[in-house]
């Protein structure tokens, strides 16, 4: 995806005596100074143009090797990256292995749809890419070639230590998810924690006992939005069995086999709590499947509230995301970092949406 731009070195001159001359050494580049200073690029070219941004002594250490290096800046290099400087990358960051959330999943369209518009609104450009990884150590290229100003990457998946990495070399970089112990990157995220035990709680309210969870608590969201379902159990009283909290992905195509370990072992609960609206929706499928209706055997809740979550049959309770405010919030970090702003986490509020997968059928 990224380009580098680099100097080919010209041909190797035939001396007289048919000795062959050495082709010039590689001209050094704005990178190789910020290998050497263990910086970004956007760091060393703050810092050769005096910017108040970069603290002095980092200005003068970058300056003076530099000069050291007999570097000089490329006018016609500087000049693009000003230019690119509108425009935002944003990343999807996903296992090819193990696919942990789809590219066409409703929300994370949503997301970037928000984000789109939020930064045509500012003049600005988006980049969208997706990075597996076997490429998580290409993706700094795109803003140390000058291809964007930085990186808003959605989730944070199993990719905690290589956004560490990236942050302690001063990239700058807004991450969609959870802030967990140890984050040195930028992070918006909802209250996963809040939003799991709103959901759990409305189950007790329901009169549910059996409270089944489904999430992968490997990744930092879900495993938040599980301390929650914890939460609100204990404080009713209740013990959740082993085969009620099953480690499934956001996307979940098919949850039969869930469902069926459920019925051979004669412990279906009487209520859900999925991780994702996508989870939920294809319980209800492996529920009717079984002969079992929601809300009538089983209640249901949800997690995004995607626009589909009020339109399917029935409609899906569910612990809301704001979309609308997650989008503002990832760009105005992300300007902040341009700025060398440094934020705490910005932790957006949960809100239970209430609909008929939770309630009482009526009569």
């Amino acid at each position: 995806m990224s380009r580098k731009s680099t100097l080919s070195p010209s041909p190797a001159a035939t001396a007289q005596g048919g000795a062959t001359q050495r082709p010039p050494a590689k001209r050094i580049q704005m990178a190789d100074i910020a290998r050497m200073a263990g910086v970004s690029t956007a760091t060393v070219s703050r810092a050769l143009s005096g910017s108040p941004l970069i603290q002095q002594d980092t200005r003068e250490r970058i300056a003076d090797l530099a000069r050291s290096l007999n570097y000089r800046v490329n006018a016609s290099a500087a000049s693009l990256r000003r230019k690119d400087i509108s425009t935002v990358g944003v990343v999807m960051l996903d296992d090819l292995d193990h696919p942990i959330q789809a590219a066409s999943d409703p929300f994370m369209m949503a997301m970037v749809a928000c984000l789109a518009d939020t930064l045509a609104e500012r003049g600005q450009d988006m980049l969208l890419a997706r990075y597996g990884q076997n490429r998580m150590d290409q993706l700094p290229d795109l803003v140390e070639t000058g291809r964007v100003a930085g990186l808003i990457v959605m989730g944070q998946w199993s990719w905690h230590e290589q956004l560490n990495a990236m942050a302690r070399r001063g990239l700058p970089m807004a991450v969609w998810g959870a802030s967990v112990p140890g984050t040195l990157y930028a992070v918006v995220g909802s209250d996963n924690e809040v939003g799991g035990y709103l959901a759990t709680r409305h189950l007790v309210d329901q009169g549910c006992q059996r409270i089944a969870y489904l999430g992968d608590v490997q990744h930092p969201e879900a495993a938040l939005r599980h301390q929650g379902y914890l939460r609100a159990l204990r404080e009713a009283g209740h013990t959740p069995r082993e085969i009620w909290q099953q480690p499934i992905l956001f996307a979940a195509p098919d949850l039969k086999g869930i469902v069926d370990d459920w019925v051979k072992a004669g412990a279906v609960p009487d209520a859900v709590f999925a991780s994702s609206d996508l989870a939920a929706m294809g319980l209800v499928r492996a529920l009717s499947a079984h002969g079992l209706h929601v809300p009538r055997d089983v209640r249901v809740v949800g997690f995004d509230d995607i626009a589909l979550a009020e339109h399917v049959h029935p409609s899906l309770t569910t612990v809301r995301q704001s979309i609308t405010a997650a989008g503002p919030a990832l760009v105005q970090m992300l300007a902040d970092q341009l700025q060398g702003l440094h934020r705490s986490p910005v932790v957006l509020p949960a809100e239970l949406i209430i609909r008929e997968s939770s309630l009482p059928p009526p009569g």
